[in-house]
């Protein structure tokens, strides 16, 4: 038994309908309407520099990343920090005088604590805003970013809903006494409004993102990994038949609970996941896997991915029903996006008068073909 490897007819028709009615819309939009074209570039990528980016491909850029100190919940620049950042915005304000950049605090591996006790008062918050806008100032950022992964309970959430609340006040009251642009205010946040992580029910604060940040990033992405390797799983899929764990899902969530549109930014991963299946014969997405595939714990960037696939002939399949890609080659399984997965989702955003995408993370493309075919295709 193969899964999924026979598309369901259903469903090739309904994203055939869906796909045709997305390009009418796109036509029809107004050419005024600018995207918001982000990426994330980690400052430990030493062999990927910012002088390496292709900044006319993109609308901002985002330094990951920085963290406050536990106890004072300041930000403390070491030099070769400071070198970095300085860097970032010296490059790419040079190179594209119109991209925004932002710095992110931050990041999965800052773990949750952190910011739940930055947030938990007015006092510590207020430290952490004003030390943001210092950093901000201090080192060009024309923003900054926050990536708390993730509110983990109602009282965390009631407490990110002060945070960007007070910090919208401060940004603003920062602009007018200095006259200087506003710094601009976005937060990383879950693929959909709604988190049961840990079987704990808790929302985004919608209606308060909606008047105090300038967009969230939804990460639209790492729904199947390392964490579950008893099948193949497709890890940014478009469309899941079986689940509400898919980006069409969580971004339809989202406008469910009256986001702006355009402050809805969709996440899409420059990486894959990948298993070892338990017989090569059975290898669709949801087979049965025993273990991680290739990669550093089960990861891949984009451009590892397409250079195994050469080195070892893999097949490749471009999924419809879900709107991914994998490839197979022996018992090494890869679940990812390519340049026609890729397209097809910029093009269902766009066709939701979202407001743009962003990639995690960009030293993972190959060639740029990734990030041109999404500029590509929200521009053409």
């Amino acid at each position: 038994m193969e899964f999924f490897k026979a598309h369901n007819l259903l469903l090739i028709v309904i994203l055939t309908l869906t796909l045709s009615s997305i390009t009418s819309v796109t036509n029809s939009m107004s050419s005024s309407n600018t995207p918001n074209k982000g990426a994330y570039w980690p400052s430990w990528a030493i062999n990927f520099p910012p002088s390496a980016i292709d900044t006319t491909l993109f609308t901002h850029f985002y330094y990951a990343f920085l963290s406050p100190n536990n106890t004072t919940f300041k930000f403390e620049i070491d030099n070769p920090t400071a070198f970095l950042l300085k860097n970032f915005t010296t490059t790419l304000h040079t190179k594209n005088p119109n991209l925004k950049t932002l710095f992110s605090v931050g990041g999965a591996s800052e773990g949750r604590q952190i910011f739940s006790n930055m947030a938990a008062t007015h006092k510590s918050r207020k430290s952490f805003i004003f030390s943001t806008i210092e950093v901000a100032r201090k080192f060009e950022f024309d923003g900054v970013d926050l990536d708390w992964e993730f509110p983990e309970t109602p009282t965390d959430m009631k407490n990110f809903r002060r945070l960007i609340h007070e910090w919208r006040i401060a940004v603003q009251k920062e602009s007018k006494s200095t006259g200087m642009p506003r710094i601009l205010l976005s937060a990383a946040t879950y693929y959909s409004p709604v988190l049961t992580l840990d079987d704990i029910y808790r929302k985004y604060p919608v209606a308060s993102i909606n008047r105090n940040l300038d967009w969230i990033n939804a990460m639209c992405y790492d729904y199947r990994g390392s964490w579950d390797l008893s099948a193949t799983g497709a890890p940014a899929l478009l469309y899941d038949p079986n689940s509400n764990v898919s980006t069409s899902y969580g971004l339809q969530a989202w406008i469910k609970e009256k986001i702006h549109r355009e402050k809805l930014v969709m996440g899409l991963p420059l990486y894959g996941r990948t298993w070892q299946l338990k017989d090569p014969v059975l290898y669709g997405i949801g087979a049965p896997a025993v273990d991680m595939g290739p990669g550093d714990e089960g990861t891949m960037s984009y451009l590892e991915v397409e250079k195994f696939n050469t080195q070892n002939s893999a097949q490749v399949v471009f999924d419809l029903s879900t709107v991914s890609t994998y490839s197979v080659a022996g018992t090494s399984w890869i679940g990812y996006d390519d340049v026609r997965s890729v397209g097809l989702k910029v093009a269902y955003a766009r066709g939701q008068n979202l407001g743009g995408y962003f990639f995690w993370a960009v030293n993972g493309d190959q060639d740029w073909k990734i990030s041109r075919e999404a500029s590509r295709t929200w521009t053409v």
